[in-house]
């Protein structure tokens, strides 16, 4: 029976070890040597860390005494569990795991002896602007995100009351969107860079938003834990990219055409707005809603110069985890 009791040097747990980021900052840290311990759901898909010695226990973000369990003996915890789904007619479950779950894990974290905290948050809780690249100094004042990024401002916020009130060592990492291998899911825009490297989806869309390797964003969350100051945010993001410009850089990884067909936003409003309406007939939660369409047109480029600064991050490039994902999903097919 494995030992839960952290005998030896400190463990890391990683809540949330089967979805994109979290394998990658579970191969990471195994890579690093470490003593690595995860915490799954039964049902979890995990052929993102099979290939991976660690320890394994199983529940879910509301149980408790799993993640009493789970966080004994060890000194960093990982949380990467986020509900993305901002497409969902009700929007009960974003709260309820993005939030409430995670004050679940947030109290068990109070009350291990904890060396860090590493939170995974998302660049929907910046703020946007018009005139210069976003810092985290900037306060978020936007409302247009829907139930989704409603869920991660209150995620965020509850995290860093918990720093500033229950002495939490917690650091939040504001990462953008993640392109990489092993997106074993996969998360919907690793599905377009699918289709574009099996030369199934001639087109882009023409808006551009902050995109980052996905063990780019991984590394970050190691190096959060040795140097992150908490109660702190990072935005951990690399490049401020077309979607012309992404499709085309997987489009070339698999020998592909380059996408040649621009879909306007107003085109692409009104087939969400389509999607929206077959989704109240249908009474079926349908993944083209306009709230994401608003949500990624709304973003800003963002500066990263905080995190290499104090966490000595700096990607090594956004083009080279597109490229990688392209044959990652190419080489599916095979």
């Amino acid at each position: 029976m494995n030992d839960l009791g952290g005998r030896g040097h400190p463990k890391k747990l990683v809540i949330g070890a089967s979805g994109f980021l979290g394998s990658h900052v579970t191969r990471q840290l195994v890579a690093a040597g470490e003593d690595v311990r995860v915490m799954l759901r039964c049902t979890s898909d995990t052929r993102g860390i099979d290939d991976l010695t660690v320890e394994r226990c199983y529940g879910d973000v509301f149980d408790d005494a799993a993640l009493a369990h789970a966080m004994a003996g060890c000194d960093v915890v990982y949380y990467c569990v986020v509900d993305a789904r901002m497409w969902l007619r009700d929007p009960t479950p974003l709260f309820r795991t993005n939030v409430e779950g995670l004050r679940h894990v947030l109290d068990a974290a109070a009350a291990a002896d904890l060396r860090k905290f590493v939170f995974t948050s998302t660049t929907g809780t910046l703020a946007i602007s018009n005139s210069r690249p976003v810092t985290e100094v900037d306060v978020h004042n936007w409302t247009d995100g829907g139930a989704y990024i409603a869920s991660r401002v209150q995620a965020e916020n509850l995290l860093l009351r918990y720093c500033r009130e229950k002495n939490l060592p917690g650091v939040a990492l504001c990462i953008s969107t993640t392109y990489g291998p092993g997106d074993w899911q996969p998360t919907p825009h690793g599905s377009l860079i699918a289709r574009v490297a099996a030369g199934k989806f001639p087109f882009y869309f023409r808006f551009s938003s902050e995109v980052v390797g996905i063990e780019d964003a991984a590394r970050a969350m190691l190096l959060a834990a040795e140097r992150g100051k908490v109660g702190d945010r990072y935005i951990i993001s690399d490049r401020y990219l077309s979607t012309r410009e992404v499709h085309a850089i997987a489009a070339a990884a698999t020998g592909r055409r380059p996408p040649r067909i621009g879909i306007p936003m107003g085109v692409l409003y009104f087939m969400a707005h389509l999607n929206d309406l077959a989704s109240r007939v249908l009474r079926r939660d349908l993944p083209f809603a306009v709230v994401g369409l608003r949500m990624a047109a709304l973003m800003s480029p963002l500066d990263h110069g905080k995190a290499a600064r104090e966490l000595g991050w700096e990607p090594q490039g956004v083009d080279i985890a597109i490229d990688e994902a392209a044959k990652f999903f190419a080489a599916q097919r095979v």
